[in-house]
C-alpha cells in the first residue's frame, strides 16, 4: 500500500518539477496531500463519468499540480463501527492512513441514518468519529481535519437514508465532534436543501452537484488566513462562559455591564473580518455559520430594548472600539433581523466609514409601522410605548416632527456608498414591506445608493433568512472583497446535457476530446470558433452532436474554409479557459479564432466577474495562438426586451470588456445593434424564445458578419 501511494506521489511531484523547470523552486513546492474520506457521494456514485467528475477529481482540477487530491470514498460505508458496512473495515481507510494527508475532508454519516444503524447513533457515533479523526492525527499531528455535514436526503422511505435523522441527529452530533476536537466543519446540507434537482435519485449529487461540493472545498483550501492567529483577547474579560455554537466556540461576557457574545472561527481569515449582529441571536444561523466557516467572527452586543436610539448607538460605539483594539477589521459587516434593522441603520448613519455592508432581514425601518402599527401592520402596543419612551416622544405633535428612523436617513445612508441587501417576505403583516423595505429601497435608489433585495413570495415575517444562504453569503464576501471569482478559476465542465444534442452518454469530456481530435486531424485551420451551445450549433464535422441549427449558414459562409466548431453547450468562461490551457487548439494553427462566451455565467457571476473571466479567455487565446486574429464578441446579445435584467447585465459586461479591443490581434464587436429591432428588442427572426439561442436566421446574420471580417483581416 505504502509503495503504491509513494509511487503516485513521486509521479505527481515529477510533474510539478518539470512544470516549474527549476529544482530549487520545485523542492519548496512539495504537493499538499488532500484525502477525501467518505461514502458513495465521495466515491462518485450516480455521477456521470465519475472518473473525471466525482468531487475529489474536480477539486484536483481546480487546485492544480501544487496539490495531490485522492478519493478514498467507498459506497455504502458507515462511520459507525457497528454499522452494516463500516468504513473502518475498508481497504480505502487503510490506504488513506498510509497516504498521510495534510488535509482530510471527512464526509460520512449518510448511511448511518438507515434504520438498522440508528440504534447505535446515541451511544457510538461521537466516539467512533473522534477515533477516526485521531487515527489521522496519529499519522500526522499537523493534519488539518475538516468535517463535511451530509447533504440532505429527499427520499421518502423512512427505513432508508432519511432526512429527519440527517438534520436532527447526524448534523448536531457531527457539530459536537467538531467542537470537542477543534476540527473544522463545512455545512453541505444547506448548500443543497433548496436544490433537489442536483440530487436526481434523492441522495447522490449529480456531476453538477459534485461541482458545487468541489467549489466549496476549493474555497476552504485557498482561503487566506490571518498571520496573527490571535482572535478576541479574552484575558481582558473578568468572567466568561463558553458554549458550542454549531461546532464553533461561543463566548458570553459582560462589557460595560452590557451582555455581549462572540463566536470565533477555526481559522481566522486574513484581515480579521467580523459581523456585528443585532437582535435574535442564534435564530436562523445559517448565514453566520457559513461566514464562520470562512474565517469571520460573529459578534453581538445587546441593545434589544432601545430600538436603535442614541443609547443603543453609544453602546455599539463602545463595543466597536473594543473590537478594533483587538485587531479586528475597521469595517464591520452589520446584520439586522426584524427590529435589529433600527440599530444597524441608525449606527451606520452615524458611522458610515466603519461599515463594510449591511444584511437586513425583514427589517424594521420605520417605528411608526412597527411597533407603532400606524400603517397596515398589526403593531405592538407594549413595544410602541417602550419605543416612544426610548425616543422621548411625548405627544402626537412630537411624533410628527420625529426623524429618528432609518427611513428618514436614506439620503445620508445612500451617500455613504456601502452595499446593502434585504431579504423580506412579501406577505409580511408584522413589518409590512411596502412601509419598510420597498419604501426604503426606492429612496435609496433615488439617492444613488447601492441596495439589492430578495423578496420571498407568499412568505410572512417568518421564516427569516434563506434555507440556502449562499446569496447572502456571496453578497457579504463580495462586499468585503473575499469572494472567489469562479469565472476565472480554470476548471473543466462536468455535466452531460441531455437536451444539448449530445450523443447519448457522451458528456463534456467526450465533447472536449472530440474537438481536440478534429483539430489535430484537420491540418492548418482557417477558422476556429470557440464558445458555448450557440457556437456548438454551427455543427460542422462534430461527431458527438446532433443539434446543428447553424449548419445551413455554415455551409454558405464557411464552405471554402477549413473550420472547426469548438463550442460546448453549457460552457462558461472557466470551462473555455480549461480547454484553451489543456486542449490541442494550437495544433490547428488557425488563421482566425472567434470567441463568443459568457452568457452561461449570468446565473452564477456578477457582470464584473464575467468580464474578468472573458479577459482570462482572451489572454489564454493570445498565449496559445499568438499568430491568430481574434474576432471577439464577448457574450452574444441576450435579453429579449431592451429593459430586461439580462440585457442590463449584458450591457454592463460589454462596457467592461470593450477595452480588450486595444490588444494587438483582438478585433472586438458588440453585435447588439445588428441583432436588435428598431425598439431595441432582439429580432424575433434571429432568436428562439429564450432570448439566448439563435435560430437559422440568426446564424445567417452572424455567419455573414464573420465571413465579412475574415475577408478583411485574413489576406
Amino acid at each position: 500500500m505504502e509503495v503504491k501511494y509513494l509511487l503516485k506521489l513521486v509521479v505527481h511531484f515529477l510533474i510539478v518539477l518539470s512544470c516549474l523547470g527549476c529544482k530549487e523552486i520545485a523542492n519548496k513546492a512539495k504537493p499538499i496531500k488532500i484525502a477525501c474520506i467518505g461514502n458513495s457521494i465521495t466515491y462518485g456514485a450516480g455521477v456521470s463519468n465519475r472518473e473525471q467528475n466525482a468531487y475529489p477529481k474536480q477539486l484536483q482540477a481546480m487546485l492544480g499540480d501544487a496539490y495531490f487530491v485522492e478519493n478514498f470514498g467507498v459506497s455504502g460505508n458507515t462511520l459507525l463501527k457497528k454499522g452494516d458496512d463500516p468504513y473502518w473495515e475498508s481497504n480505502a481507510y487503510q490506504e488513506a492512513l498510509e497516504f498521510t494527508p495534510d488535509v482530510v475532508f471527512i464526509k460520512l454519516g449518510t448511511n448511518d441514518t438507515k434504520q438498522q444503524n440508528r440504534v447505535y447513533l446515541d451511544t457510538d457515533f461521537e466516539t467512533d468519529y473522534k477515533e477516526l479523526i485521531q487515527s489521522f492525527k496519529n499519522k500526522n499531528k499537523d493534519t488539518r481535519i475538516v468535517l463535511l455535514l451530509p447533504v440532505p436526503s429527499f427520499l421518502e422511505d423512512t427505513t432508508s437514508i432519511w432526512n429527519p435523522i440527517i438534520k436532527n441527529k447526524i448534523i448536531p452530533l457531527t457539530q459536537k465532534v467538531a467542537y470537542d476536537t477543534k476540527s473544522e466543519v463545512i455545512d453541505l446540507y444547506q448548500l443543497f436543501i433548496d436544490s433537489p434537482s442536483l440530487l436526481p435519485d434523492g441522495v447522490h449529487p449529480s456531476s453538477l452537484g459534485a461541482t458545487r461540493i468541489a467549489r466549496r472545498l476549493y474555497e476552504a483550501i485557498v482561503q487566506k488566513t490571518a498571520k496573527n492567529s490571535q482572535g478576541f483577547d479574552l484575558s481582558r474579560i473578568a468572567e466568561i462562559k463558553q458554549f458550542d455554537f454549531h461546532g464553533f466556540t461561543q463566548t458570553d461576557f459582560q462589557y460595560n455591564s452590557n451582555p455581549c457574545k462572540i463566536v470565533e472561527p477555526k481559522r481566522i481569515a486574513e484581515g480579521k473580518p467580523w459581523v456585528l449582529r443585532a437582535r435574535f441571536w442564534g435564530h436562523e444561523p445559517q448565514t453566520d455559520m457559513a461566514l464562520l466557516e470562512r474565517g469571520f467572527h460573529i459578534a453581538y452586543c445587546d441593545v434589544a430594548h432601545f430600538f436603535g436610539n442614541g443609547e443603543a448607538v453609544d453602546r455599539w460605539n463602545n463595543f466597536y472600539k473594543l473590537m478594533i483594539e483587538n485587531g479586528f477589521s475597521k469595517k464591520v459587516v452589520l446584520e439586522g433581523m426584524s427590529r435589529g434593522g433600527l440599530i444597524v441603520y441608525n449606527w451606520a448613519a452615524e458611522n458610515p466609514e466603519k461599515v463594510a455592508c449591511i444584511y437586513a432581514d425583514a427589517p424594521v425601518l420605520d417605528g411608526t409601522s412597527w411597533p407603532g402599527g400606524k400603517g397596515k401592520g398589526i403593531g405592538s402596543a407594549d413595544d410602541w410605548e417602550i419605543f416612544k419612551k426610548m425616543y422621548h416622544i411625548a405627544s402626537e405633535k412630537a411624533l410628527v416632527d420625529f426623524k429618528g428612523n432609518p427611513i428618514h436617513k436614506t439620503a445620508s445612508i445612500a451617500k455613504a456608498g456601502f452595499p446593502m441587501m434585504h431579504v423580506c417576505g412579501e406577505a409580511d403583516k408584522v413589518v409590512p414591506v411596502n412601509e419598510n423595505t420597498r419604501l426604503f429601497e426606492q429612496k435609496i435608489e433615488e439617492a444613488g445608493g447601492n441596495i439589492s433585495t430578495i423578496y420571498k413570495a407568499d412568505v410572512g415575517h417568518h421564516p427569516h433568512s434563506l434555507e440556502n444562504s449562499t446569496p447572502i453569503v456571496d453578497f457579504i464576501l463580495q462586499a468585503t472583497k473575499r469572494k472567489i471569482n469562479f469565472a476565472t478559476i480554470i476548471a473543466p465542465g462536468s455535466e452531460y446535457r441531455s437536451a444539448a444534442g449530445w450523443e447519448e452518454g457522451k458528456g463534456w469530456w467526450y465533447q472536449m476530446k472530440d474537438i481536440d481530435s478534429l483539430i489535430r486531424n484537420s491540418g492548418k485551420l482557417d477558422l476556429l470558433l470557440i464558445g458555448n451551445s450557440i457556437t456548438q450549433g454551427w455543427g460542422g464535422s462534430r461527431t458527438l452532436t446532433t443539434y446543428k441549427p447553424g449548419q445551413q449558414a455554415a455551409d454558405i459562409y464557411f464552405k471554402d474554409l477549413n473550420w472547426v466548431s469548438a463550442g460546448i453547450s453549457g460552457d462558461r468562461t472557466e470551462h473555455v479557459a480549461w480547454r484553451l490551457k489543456n486542449g490541442y487548439y494550437d495544433k490547428g494553427d488557425p488563421k482566425m479564432v472567434t470567441l463568443a462566451i459568457g452568457v452561461n455565467n449570468f446565473a452564477f457571476n456578477t457582470a464584473e466577474e464575467i468580464a474578468e473571466g472573458i479577459a482570462l479567455d482572451i489572454k489564454l487565446i493570445e498565449e496559445k495562438l499568438p499568430k491568430s486574429k481574434i474576432l471577439f464578441f464577448g457574450p452574444l446579445p441576450t435579453g429579449t426586451k431592451v429593459d430586461s435584467g439580462a440585457r442590463k447585465k449584458y450591457n454592463k459586461i460589454h462596457e467592461l470588456i470593450s477595452h480588450l479591443a486595444s490588444k494587438k490581434h483582438v478585433h472586438y464587436y458588440n453585435m447588439l445593434k445588428a441583432f436588435s429591432d428598431e425598439n431595441g428588442d432582439l429580432k424575433k427572426d434571429y432568436y428562439g424564445g429564450d432570448g439566448i439561442h439563435l435560430n437559422p436566421g440568426g446564424y445567417n446574420a452572424w455567419g455573414a458578419f464573420i465571413r465579412e471580417q475574415y475577408n478583411k483581416l485574413i489576406k
